[in-house]
């Protein structure tokens, strides 16, 4: 729905509106924490990589406890962000981090290298359950997606990078030049009943739309959000309680899995699916498998955690 690089107003504010109208349904507060960060991120200016080295808005950047929602967290929502967790005594450390350093001026700016001397913050390497450093974590949008551990040659490094970079934004820089797009009033209706939090009267407008315009660019995308929201309304927070208590039941799990999914908790909700996948056969191995990829077209090809959730969906079929 939206260019890579490009945050889409429109887009934003559906989001929004999609969170409200789920709002005394199920705990949004991470949905909401994402939200705030966003915003700030499109407020702020573009990384660039002319900026210092070390300093706020760079390349490359040093981060402490104090900037790290600023630096990383809410950064992520404009470009990937790596993190690069070292310490002055570390050896290794001493050699990757000039690999990194350079990659990221390379980049010009379509990623940032944070920095953090996990000696000075160590509250940032607990949270981030660090076990050893060198320590290399990627974030988008707020979460955690790839991560190594240990120096690793210059070309694995730049491959690390790159496939990052190509799965998040596509190499998009922020506050690049990009064409305009034309408003569509036929989405007008929908918006304004997610703002009155009317998920069946939204749902109907998209589902309007595609029926005159199948291939619509925002519409499709727009429609499964609204319908994952739905559902996650409908099963709310007992979802979970009642998947725990039901293992085997596949309608329980995947009820679980859109309130995870509708509440910002991508990962939990792959991995309750990918479980399922694999411990069953038949019919019900083959509705979680269904489900699952369409929680992976809510979340969208783009998201470096479906590309992995689908490699580990094909290992377990396979």
């Amino acid at each position: 729905m939206t260019r890579p690089g490009h945050p889409d107003p429109r887009t934003q504010a559906q989001q929004a509106q999609m969170a409200a109208a789920m709002a005394g349904a199920v705990d949004l507060a991470a949905v909401k924490a994402r939200s705030e960060a966003a915003a700030r991120a499109q407020a702020a200016p573009p990384p660039s990589a002319d900026a210092p080295a070390g300093t706020p808005g760079g390349a490359v950047v040093d981060v402490t406890e104090a900037t790290f929602q600023a630096e990383v967290l809410d950064r992520s929502f404009q470009v990937p962000v790596v993190l690069d967790l070292w310490a002055e005594w570390c050896g290794p450390c001493k050699q990757l981090s000039p690999v990194l350093e350079a990659l990221a001026v390379e980049g010009g700016g379509s990623w940032v290298l944070a920095k953090v001397d996990v000696e000075a913050n160590p509250a940032l390497a607990q949270g981030l359950r660090v076990q050893g450093i060198p320590a290399v974590k990627a974030v988008w949008q707020g979460q955690l997606v790839a991560e190594f551990t240990g120096a690793i040659p210059e070309e694995q490094a730049r491959q690390f990078v790159t496939e990052l970079v190509q799965a998040t934004t596509g190499g998009a820089i922020p506050g690049a030049a990009a064409p305009e797009e034309a408003d569509d009033p036929r989405l007008d209706a929908a918006e304004a009943a997610l703002e009155r939090g009317d998920l069946a009267a939204a749902e109907s407008a998209y589902q309007a739309i595609l029926a005159e315009e199948p291939d619509h660019p925002d519409a499709a995308l727009a429609l499964r959000q609204v319908q994952l929201f739905r559902r996650a309304e409908e099963a709310g927070p007992d979802a979970l309680a009642a998947a725990e208590a039901a293992p085997d039941d596949v309608a329980a799990q995947t009820r679980a899995a859109d309130y995870l999914l509708g509440t910002g908790d991508v990962d939990a909700a792959f991995d309750r699916l990918l479980d399922v996948v694999r411990r069953t056969a038949g019919e019900d191995r083959d509705q979680a498998r269904k489900h699952l990829v369409e929680l992976f077209a809510v979340v969208g090809d783009q998201d470096p955690r479906v590309n992995q959730a689908r490699r580990q969906l094909t290992a377990a079929l396979f």
